[in-house]
């Protein structure tokens, strides 16, 4: 989802401080939106609020059906292609709870080919990943752990990183390249780690705190602590209550992250989470560092990307969560990384190929039988990442219609945010959204936003108790954000019923920054509001 959507300064997006607020989610609503009470149709409610200003000269592709008959309601340019952003994860989720099961977990093992003689195994040391992207510093220590425990305390021959359950085509097609450091377009392998509980696999969270005095060198810390990735400190503490100008940025084609620019003296500490190169690498120093803690010494070096022997027999184990559960931080924090595991791994359980033209061959003939016209549709990532995602509102509407007979789609439903639910793993992006209208608590919807365009598309429950379908997709627009129509357009279809649907006008934004990343990607940001 985004180029990175819209793009803020990455040299100051993490220490803007409160003024910020969330970019996205600047344009939430906290307080009912303000309405024309003359009756109008849904259609020229709609209408009029697509006519506003914020829009002019761009492109929009809306459609609102019956959830129950599927028949449409309001239509504007339903088959126009646009860039969908995040709104691309509804077809990868949805395809991944079809085709994978609510049940798939991920599996991640160490093995061995040698042999064991009494504390001492001959032979190599495996760590096989098969794609779980919520795999933390803490499992790796519980793996190593576990060898220790059996007694091992050397290994004779070489610790491998077995990467090849996917291809090693790292980033997706299209992504921009001055992306490279950011969490959100982080590398994609079968064997990463995360550093939190949001589960941004690939990245490390980068804090820098400020001297006790103009001059000092500020202290810089890693989560999880590994030397993976070396920081370059060029970072200096300035005088007590001014400005910071603070970049943390990994270089090109390294693991050397760059600290530089001033934090006040007293600032709150910085934090940014930054992406590595080559998460094979990352994963395999971080259990390799776990295994000397424990006491098991490797001999031989580390070796990245050489398959585990067929005969290779498991000494320990890890298992992920269901992907049921998975997908509680993928839609609400809109995790582009889980996005395009699951498009690989998609690939590799159907065609024995874990690319992403596999996953993506078999996501496409998932929607076509479920009513999708994927003849229409150009998707060329999982995440939406990419710019060059064609998906009109019309193709939407066809999946959210089509998904609520499935057996998986209590779980899928539950997975999308929910308009001004204040916990980020319930409201996710739409948690300072819509707030005091009668779509706070009610509207469902997956977020997605790139510079240039912006997409709202879910549930709704309107006046009358009626369960409305709803997509929204908005591109080449010049306005910072267009959030606030999207708003509007929703809390139209929450206020709309049989004898009346008030006309809601957009609201202004609170701020005026751009307003084009995801809520969740602004990470760093204090306090978080969305």
């Amino acid at each position: 989802m985004r180029r990175p959507e819209s793009r803020v300064n990455r040299r100051t997006r993490a220490w803007i401080g409160p003024v910020v607020i969330g970019l996205a989610c600047t344009l939430s609503w906290s307080s009912p939106a303000g309405a024309d009470t003359s009756r109008a149709g849904l259609g020229e409610a709609l209408d009029t609020v697509l006519a506003d200003p914020l829009m002019k000269g761009g492109a929009a592709s809306v459609v609102v059906a019956d959830a129950d008959s599927g028949a449409a309601l309001y239509r504007h340019r339903p088959d126009d292609r646009l860039m969908p952003a995040s709104n691309t994860k509804l077809f990868t989720s949805a395809a991944a709870m079809g085709l994978l099961g609510p049940d798939y977990t991920f599996r991640t093992d160490v093995l061995t080919d040698g042999s064991r003689h009494g504390r001492v195994l001959r032979g190599d040391l495996y760590l096989r990943g098969t794609g779980d992207p919520t795999l933390l510093a803490a499992d790796y220590e519980r793996l190593a752990a576990h060898l220790a425990d059996s007694g091992i305390e050397r290994v004779t021959g070489r610790l491998i990183a077995d990467d090849t359950r996917f291809d090693a085509q790292r980033v997706g097609r299209s992504w921009a390249a001055d992306d490279e450091s950011s969490y959100y377009a982080a590398q994609i392998s079968p064997l990463t780690l995360a550093p939190d509980t949001d589960y941004d696999a690939g990245s490390v969270i980068v804090e820098v705190a400020p001297g006790a005095a103009a001059g000092d060198t500020p202290k810089v810390t890693l989560t999880p602590k590994t030397g993976y990735v070396r920081i370059d400190n060029r970072a200096t503490t300035t005088a007590a209550g001014g400005g910071s100008t603070l970049s943390v940025e990994r270089q090109h084609g390294s693991n050397t992250i760059t600290v530089s620019g001033a934090l006040p003296a007293g600032a709150q500490t910085a934090k940014e989470w930054v992406s590595v190169w080559e998460p094979t690498g990352y994963a395999a120093s971080v259990f390799a560092d776990a295994l000397d803690r424990h006491g098991v010494r490797v001999a031989g070096a580390t070796r990245l990307g050489r398959a585990t022997p067929p005969d290779a027999r498991s000494l320990a184990s890890h298992r992920s969560m269901p992907l049921k559960r998975l997908l509680i931080p993928f839609m609400k924090l809109s995790n582009n990384i889980h996005a395009e595991v699951l498009t690989k791994t998609i690939g590799y359980e159907t065609a024995g190929r874990g690319t992403w033209s596999a996953g993506l061959a078999a996501l496409s003939d998932w929607l076509k039988q479920r009513g999708v016209d994927v003849g229409s549709v150009r998707q060329v990532d999982g995440s939406g990442l990419s710019r060059m995602d064609n998906i009109a509102a019309g193709r939407i509407t066809e999946l959210l219609l089509s998904v609520r007979g499935e057996p998986w789609y209590a779980d899928w439903y539950a997975s999308l945010p929910v308009a001004c639910a204040p916990d980020r793993f319930v409201g996710g992006t739409l948690r300072t959204r819509m707030c005091g209208t009668p779509a706070a608590g009610n509207a469902r919807g997956k977020t997605g936003s790139l510079t240039g365009a912006s997409a709202l598309s879910g549930y709704v429950t309107d006046a009358d108790g009626r369960e409305l379908v709803y997509s929204v997709v908005l591109n080449n627009f010049l306005a910072p954000s267009v959030k606030s129509l999207e708003d509007a357009i929703v809390v139209t279809l929450a206020r709309s019923g049989a004898d009346r649907t008030p006309v809601v006008r957009p609201r202004a934004a609170r701020t005026t920054v751009p307003a084009d990343l995801e809520c969740s990607w602004t990470k760093g940001l204090k306090p978080r509001r969305c």
